[in-house]
This record gives C-alpha cells, sequence and structure tokens, in this order.
C-alpha cells in the first residue's frame, strides 16, 4: 500500500492506495505536510480531484476505487456512489435502493465503515427525519461537506 497525507479544508486527510485503486481516506486528525508517496499517480490524482471538490469544481470522481469489504458493504457503497451532488438520502433510501427494506440498520454499519469517505459520498446519508447522524469524520465535518454541496442544516434545503 501506498500513502499520502494532504492537507484539506477539513484537515489533513490520508490517501491510502493499492494496485487495484484508492483504498482507503482516512482523518489524519492535525496538521501535517505532505507526507508518503508524492510519486505515486493514483494518489496525485486523488489529491488533485480532492483539492478540485474542495475548491466546488467537480462533483463527481474519477478515481479507481478499491475499497475492502463484505459483498453487502460493497453494495451499499456502490449505492452511495449514486447519490448526486447536492442531494441527501436517507439510511432507508439506501436499503431500498440495495432491495434490503428492512435492513435500514446494517446500512448504517456499512456506511459507518466506508474507507473512501468523500469519495464515496456517506456524508450524504441523513436521517429519515432530516437530522445529521454520525460521521467517522464528526458531524461538524459532515456539516461542512454538505455546506460546500449547498444544504443548510437550518432550513432542510438546498440552494
Amino acid at each position: 500500500m501506498n500513502t499520502l497525507t494532504i492537507d484539506s479544508p477539513i484537515g489533513p486527510l490520508q490517501l491510502e492506495a493499492s494496485n487495484q485503486g484508492l483504498a482507503a481516506i482516512r482523518f489524519a486528525g492535525t496538521h501535517h505536510p505532505p507526507i508518503g508517496n508524492a510519486a505515486d499517480p493514483l494518489l496525485q490524482q486523488a489529491a488533485r480531484e480532492l483539492a478540485e471538490y474542495f475548491a466546488g469544481t467537480r462533483r463527481r470522481f474519477g478515481l479507481a476505487l478499491a475499497p475492502r469489504g463484505t459483498p453487502f458493504q460493497q453494495q451499499v457503497w456502490r449505492a452511495l456512489e449514486d447519490i448526486p451532488y447536492g442531494a441527501v438520502c436517507s439510511y432507508r433510501d439506501i436499503a431500498r435502493s440495495v432491495g434490503r427494506e428492512k435492513a435500514v440498520r446494517a446500512v448504517g454499519a456499512a456506511n459507518g465503515r466506508n474507507p473512501l469517505p468523500i469519495v464515496v459520498p456517506c456524508h450524504r446519508v441523513i436521517g429519515s427525519n432530516g437530522q445529521l447522524t454520525g460521521y467517522a469524520g464528526g458531524l461538524a465535518i459532515k456539516q461542512q461537506l454538505l455546506a460546500l454541496e449547498g444544504f443548510s442544516q437550518h432550513s432542510l434545503q438546498w440552494s
């Protein structure tokens, strides 16, 4: 695995790539200068596409992805990729989309184990009551990502 830590508006992100694709994005916690294998072309592309996303010029990612997970988790993560920029849905909506309507909690658990936050947009999943729910990077980061995409938590509408 090759890794690269980059700075972003939501804090440092550690990118991890395998020979098959981008495998993980981790919230690194404190300020770090870029470290790791900066020569890896996939990590360079991921860093560039994330910078474009944060600049508001990228709405979909074109990266080869290689997240590790169970078949059910993989199915949920593919469904997350279908949530358009500027839209949100509920865990129940995802459960329906994968043909497992009663598996709302399992979908929530798979969502919480998404190894590629931002790129596989688990931040676009909210509670069925319209409230923000858990996020690996914390609710403040989830709120920042949704605000970047035009979401106003106070009005629960997209601008």
